[in-house]
């Protein structure tokens, strides 16, 4: 008898019923909820496409049913550019880690900031590279360890932590830049908001924004799922503040 091939059902731009591969406690599950969530309510699910980065971000192709592509490390921007150029009517976005859009992508990153590429980057940043090996990534902390950096991260080595969203606000082309988390149910509720205004965004036309979202990475941290939440918000959230960096949607005061 052949194989009872099983169908999953397409809701909110997700695989339902397909088991996830990412670790427990990774926020990446709740992010590709939420950005399938905001791109419903736009009722864009049919126009959405992703731009994958390499790493963990690149897990999403077995979990998302809309278009997507995953492009080489570091790439994401400059794909998006070419497929936003060539296709200005979808709806595009990045989905990025904190070494391929930071590191090896750092180039790409302020290229299309700095030209006010109309797509959406949404910017994962747990401070360490994930399914790579957990090497040191530019967002590492200070004293934070890592693989390649067993005694912790010395700013006179290794250099000082880069902070991707003051960076590119002292740019003049980015439109909208926010930084989100979802270690708590306000958070999550907080940051799909932020999805859906970056998406909104592109749809009218305003050029280039960016949500990060500081998250937990259980695994490589070396810290059970909890423990791993309480290093995100008396370390992380302290290099990296959350909040509204630039907002041109908002009137000026």
């Amino acid at each position: 008898m052949a194989e009872e091939k099983k169908v999953y059902a397409r809701t909110k731009g997700i695989i339902e019923g397909a088991v996830s591969g990412f670790c427990p406690g990774c926020m990446h599950s709740t992010i590709h909820k939420i950005i399938g969530e905001a791109a419903e309510e736009l009722g864009q699910l049919d126009n959405l496409v992703r731009v994958e980065g390499v790493g963990c971000c690149g897990l999403g192709q077995f979990y998302v049913t809309h278009d997507e592509t995953i492009a080489a490390h570091g790439r994401a921007g400059a794909v998006a550019t070419g497929i936003k150029r060539s296709s200005p009517d979808s709806l595009v976005y990045t989905y990025q880690g904190d070494g391929d859009l930071a590191a090896i992508g750092l180039a790409e990153t302020m290229s299309a900031a700095n030209r006010g590429e109309n797509f959406t980057v949404i910017f994962v940043n747990n401070g360490i590279y994930g399914m790579t090996g957990g090497q040191m990534a530019p967002t590492t902390l200070v004293g934070m360890k890592s693989t390649t950096t067993p005694g912790g991260r010395n700013p006179e080595e290794h250099g000082y932590p880069m902070h991707m969203s003051e960076i590119l606000n002292q740019l003049t082309a980015p439109y909208y830049i926010e930084r989100v988390s979802c270690d708590t149910p306000q958070h999550v509720i907080a940051a799909r908001k932020a999805i859906k205004k970056a998406f909104e965004y592109q749809l009218e036309g305003k050029g280039y924004s960016m949500v990060e979202i500081v998250t937990s990475c259980p695994t490589n941290w070396g810290l059970d799922p909890l423990k791993s939440l309480d290093f995100l918000r008396e370390k992380m959230f302290e290099e990296y503040p959350l909040g509204v960096f630039r907002d041109g949607g908002e009137k000026k005061q």
